[in-house]
This record gives C-alpha cells, sequence and structure tokens, in this order.
C-alpha cells in the first residue's frame, strides 16, 4: 500500500480537505521535505505515554498494513509493513512476529525486504496460501522502479523444520505477474490469498484502478500457482469508488459463528476493499458463481463507499485469515495515528498499532458480518469490578472504580422501559454519513433515549473524555441505533495538531427487548468498541493529556429524558501483553 502523498499519508478524505483549506500550498510542500528527511531518522527516545498495554505494536517506528496471517503448524505468524528506520511511512520491510495464542507475541528478523530487480524500489502488502503438502507461500507486491510500477511476487519458507518460519527465500523466477497493458501499472497491488477452484485451477484477487474512478478486483488463474493468466473480466468491479487496495474475498458458512475455507455457490461470499480516495474500507455480501468466476453483490448490499464497514472509524488495510486450529475467521486491522504532523509520531518514537484480532461470521439475519475480539484476549483481564441494576436518570453518570481505566475491558447491558421518548430521524439526515449524525448530535446533546454509554479515558470533571454511546431515532417506518465513538473532547491539545473527530455507524439491531449491549476495549490511545454484540464496529485514536495513566477515569452516563438502567456491567483492568522484541 502506497503512503508516499504529500498529504498525511493514512488518514481518511476529511483531513486532506482539512489539510487543504488551513495550509497554504507553500507549508505543505515543506512538510513534505520534512516527511522525507523523517522516513530514515532513527528513534533515540521511545515515549511510552500513549503507548498500548496490550495491543500489537514493536518495540519503536512505524508500522503499518497486517500482511499474511497465517495459522501454520501450532504457530500463528503475522508479518506487517515496518520503517526499521523511522516513525514516519518509508523504507518498508516485511516485519514477521509469531505467537501461540495471537495476544502474546516474540519479534523476529523481517523476512521480506527490499533485495532484487523485482523489488527494489519496494515491498508493499501481500497474503498467505497453505498449498498442498502443508507448504505456505507469500504473495506479495514488488516495486520495481521510481516510477512505482507494480509486480506481483512470490517467497518460500527457506527451512520448513524451523517452526517459526525465520527466513524467507524470494527465488530468481519472480516476478510471477507482471501488468499487461490493460492495467495501471501503479494501481495494481496487494494480491489475496489464494483458493482452488474445483477445476484445480489456482485464483488470486488484486485491487487497481481504471479511468480514475472505477475500482477493480482484477483475477488470475494458474494451474501451478507459478503461471499467472488474468481472467477476461475482473471478479468485481464498481464506479466512483476509486482505487481498491488490500482486497479480500472469503466464504462465510449461512448458520453458525464457525468459519470455513471452500469456496463453493452454497455459501455467501465477502468482498472487502480499502478506499484509497476515502482511507476507509468497505464491503458487500453475495454470491460467487464459481462457473464464470463472477462476483455479485446481495440486492440491498451497498456497493461503494456508504456501505457496510468492518469499522467505522480508525480501521484500516484489514487482512482475514482461516485459523483452523479453532475453526474460525479471523480478522486483524490496521490503526492508525491521529496526531497530525509526522514530527510529533518521529518525537516519540512509534506509529501505528495492529488491532486486537477478531472472530468474524455472518449474522443471522444474512444482510451484515458480525465481529467480536479473540476469547485469548480474555486471559489478559485482571480486577473485576461489576454493577447491576443501576437506573440513570437525565444528566447523571456513576463512576466505575477499582480498575485501571486506563486499560480495561469493560462490557454492559443498558435497558430502558419505553421507546416513546426516541427522537425524531430527520429526513434530511437519510443521505449523511451516520458520523455527520453524530457530529450534530454528540454525547452533550441532550436527547429523549439516549445519549447513554461510557465515557472513557475521562478526567474527573469531563473536560477531556471520549464517550462512545447510543442514541435512538425514530423513522418513519422502524428504529435507528446511532453509536457514536466521539474524540472531540478527547484531548485538551489544539486542534490544529490532533485529528479529533466523530466516528459513527447506525446498529441493526432488534429493540423489541429494549435493551443495548456495548463492550469498549480501552487500552491508554485506542478504544475499540462493539455495538449490540459486534454487530457495529468503532475504534478511535486518542491521546489525552490530563487522563492518563491512574488520572484516566471510566464513568457510565445518561444525557437522554428516559430513564437508562445498568442491567449488568463487567469490567476488567487488562495486563500487559508479552512481546518480546
Amino acid at each position: 500500500m502506497d503512503y508516499s502523498s504529500n498529504s498525511r499519508w493514512a488518514l481518511p478524505v476529511i483531513l486532506v480537505c482539512f489539510f487543504i483549506v488551513l495550509l497554504s500550498n507553500n507549508v505543505v510542500f515543506a512538510s513534505h521535505k520534512v516527511f522525507i528527511h523523517l522516513q530514515s531518522q532513527n528513534a533515540v527516545n521511545v515515549q511510552t505515554v500513549h503507548r498500548t498495554g496490550y495491543h500489537f505494536q514493536p518495540e519503536k517506528h512505524w508500522i503499518n498494513d497486517p500482511n499474511a496471517p497465517m495459522y501454520f503448524n501450532g504457530v500463528y505468524h503475522l508479518f506487517y509493513q515496518y520503517n526499521p528506520n523511522g516513525s514516519v511511512w518509508g523504507n518498508i520491510v516485511w516485519a514477521h512476529s509469531v505467537s501461540k495464542d495471537l495476544i502474546n507475541w516474540i519479534n523476529l528478523e523481517p523476512a521480506i525486504y527490499p533485495s532484487k530487480p523485482f523489488d527494489q524500489f519496494g515491498t508493499w502488502s501481500g497474503s498467505a496460501t497453505i498449498l498442498p503438502g502443508n507448504k505456505p507461500v507469500i504473495l506479495y507486491t514488488g516495486i520495481v522502479d521510481a516510477n512505482q510500477t507494480q509486480v506481483q511476487n512470490y517467497a518460500i519458507p527457506a527451512n520448513l523444520s524451523d517452526p517459526y518460519l525465520r527466513e524467507w527465500i524470494k527465488p530468481d523466477n519472480n516476478p510471477l505477474i507482471v501488468a499487461d497493458a490493460s492495467i495501471n501499472k501503479t494501481k495494481f497491488r496487494d494480491p489475496t490469498t489464494a483458493w482452488m477452484g474445483k477445476d484445480g485451477h489456482w485464483r488470486i484477487v488484486m485491487g487497481s484502478l481504471r479511468k480514475h474512478s472505477r475500482g477493480l478486483a482484477i483475477m488470475y488463474r494458474s494451474k501451478d500457482f507459478m503461471k499467472w493468466v488474468k481472467a477476461k473480466h475482473p471478479l468485481h468491479s464498481t464506479n466512483g469508488t476509486g482505487n481498491w487496495e488490500c482486497p479480500d474475498f472469503f466464504p462465510v458458512a449461512l448458520k453458525g459463528t464457525n468459519g470455513i475455507d471452500q469456496y463453493g455457490e452454497e455459501y455467501k461470499y465477502v468482498l472487502k476493499n480499502s478506499m484509497d480516495l476515502t482511507r476507509f474500507e468497505y464491503y458487500t455480501l453475495g454470491k460467487y458463481d464459481t462457473k464464470k468466476d463472477r462476483y455479485v453483490p446481495d440486492v440491498g448490499s451497498i456497493d461503494s463507499w456508504k456501505g457496510l464497514r468492518f469499522d467505522y472509524g480508525n480501521f484500516y488495510a484489514s487482512k482475514t485469515f482461516y485459523d483452523t486450529s479453532k475453526n474460525r475467521r479471523v480478522i486483524w486491522g490496521w490503526s492508525n495515528e491521529s496526531d497530525i504532523f509526522p514530527e510529533d509520531d518521529n518525537a516519540k518514537g512509534w506509529a501505528g498499532i495492529q488491532l486486537i484480532p477478531r472472530k468474524v461470521w455472518l449474522d443471522p439475519s444474512g444482510k451484515q458480518l458480525v465481529q467480536w475480539p479473540v476469547e485469548e484476549l480474555e486471559t489478559l483481564r485482571t480486577q473485576k469490578v461489576q454493577l447491576s441494576n443501576k437506573k440513570l436518570n437525565n444528566g447523571e453518570k456513576v463512576e466505575v472504580t477499582g480498575i485501571t481505566p486506563a486499560q480495561a475491558d469493560v462490557e454492559v447491558i443498558f435497558s430502558f422501559a419505553s421507546l416513546d421518548k426516541a427522537e425524531s430521524f430527520d429526513s434530511s439526515w437519510t443521505d449523511m454519513y451516520a458520523q455527520d449524525v453524530c457530529g450534530l448530535k454528540g454525547a452533550d446533546v441532550q436527547g429523549g433515549l439516549g445519549p447513554f454509554g461510557l465515557a472513557t479515558l475521562a478526567t474527573e470533571n469531563l473536560e477531556e473524555n471520549t464517550p462512545v454511546f447510543f442514541r435512538v431515532f425514530k423513522a418513519q417506518q422502524n428504529y435507528k441505533v446511532l453509536l457514536c465513538s466521539d474524540a472531540k473532547r478527547s484531548t485538551l491539545k489544539f486542534n490544529e495538531t490532533m485529528y479529533k473527530v466523530s466516528f459513527a455507524g447506525f446498529v441493526d439491531v432488534d429493540l423489541a427487548d429494549k435493551k443495548l449491549s456495548l463492550r469498549s476495549l480501552i487500552d491508554n490511545s485506542v478504544i475499540e468498541s462493539f455495538g449490540a454484540g459486534g454487530k457495529t464496529c468503532i475504534t478511535s485514536r486518542v491521546y489525552p493529556t490530563l487522563a492518563i495513566n491512574e488520572k484516566a477515569h471510566l464513568f457510565a452516563f445518561n444525557n437522554g429524558t428516559e430513564p437508562i438502567t445498568i442491567e449488568t456491567l463487567d469490567a476488567w483492568s487488562m495486563g500487559k501483553a508479552k512481546i518480546q522484541y
């Protein structure tokens, strides 16, 4: 993936617009020169403030996309884009870490780095496939020249008897795939995990762009995994979406939460693309015609920027894998920093984290996916506190004490007696993004049924806090539930140095039982929230100045006129993940 543009390299397009408004061309140019200079400035001091305790991040420097996650011979492997020389994007190699449980990790030497003519200008994202005979292979994008011409290469383990697969070889018959004249050679990257069709041919998909606006999932086929032929048509394409990168294509079972790794027509399929224009991801659910090699989204599955997302916040370049040890599909996502200037990341000596891996499956409705943190995370839970049957009237809050609020795991079920006070859903909001509605109707704006939720990473008097909350609206034919994670008051730092945004998503949930559940993973500078059992997920990155470490507080609150009851609240202090550098 490419983060080498003049503007902030990994923030949503909203922030790019923010730059255009606030900064002159001369300042942008100067910032870019600083950015280039910082690419190879090694971190001398690594600041611990805001570093996570149980999320994955290396000892120092920049990371981005998770690459080629896999489970092989009892070991989980995570590769990821990494700058070994600095805390901004550049000098990218494939770093490599291994784990027995997806939570505690051992960092190894980089597995893939620029060294051959077919990748001398860059080793970008890719995926892993386990070939017959239990032989893993990595497909990745190589950059061959200064024009960013992109080709697809492969790498194999040097020693299959090494349980950690420390060393990888890039054979000389690379590249395997070179773009033909019909393909934009600078927008041709991030091969998926391969799958085999009933005809015995392997298939992979790459992200691309046609005529400036049509996103493509280009398909290639191979009999032997070495000679690849481009299909006559893409697996799927959509006009007006811009360049697709980090595509992912996988089946999900129609019932239950188990994962599958078979590509038959009897399953539902997920096509996910990371959107170069918006720096968000979206996915559709649909059918895969295995004879025509065409993917068709279901009716009602929105095939555009306004489609479903794995996460409605700071979450990008995700990659899934099938975990044979627990028969589950697991998704990894990357979360970049939200400070605006690269000098800030350079000063603290690190940038980027990998979010907690999540199990993913099809919701019983068949209309969306559900995600939940992998069960192994619960091994880090320590001190536990509980609340139950606590009523919150309008304007009331209750503090959750007895845990470490800056590093916690919280699960809560809210209930309410009536839906009558739900606010009317303004018809003018229909074409707005959920986060725009959240911007209008924040946690401090009194409502009817909501806002209610958790005030995380908060000061005692809420000068700083990141509220994660629900608000229920009454539309013409149903109710609309909004889940927000609002970073506007997350820090007292100046707005012009921080990206403080209201992330939000609507939650498709039946309110017949008049209950809503929320789980939030709080880890110093990241809040991952899961609404209604994981139907809607939102990640926020925040940098409080006062609500840090032992000075952080956690509250449950209600700012709606309808009383709310905390039926149950379970909160745990979270221990640190063991990461060996």
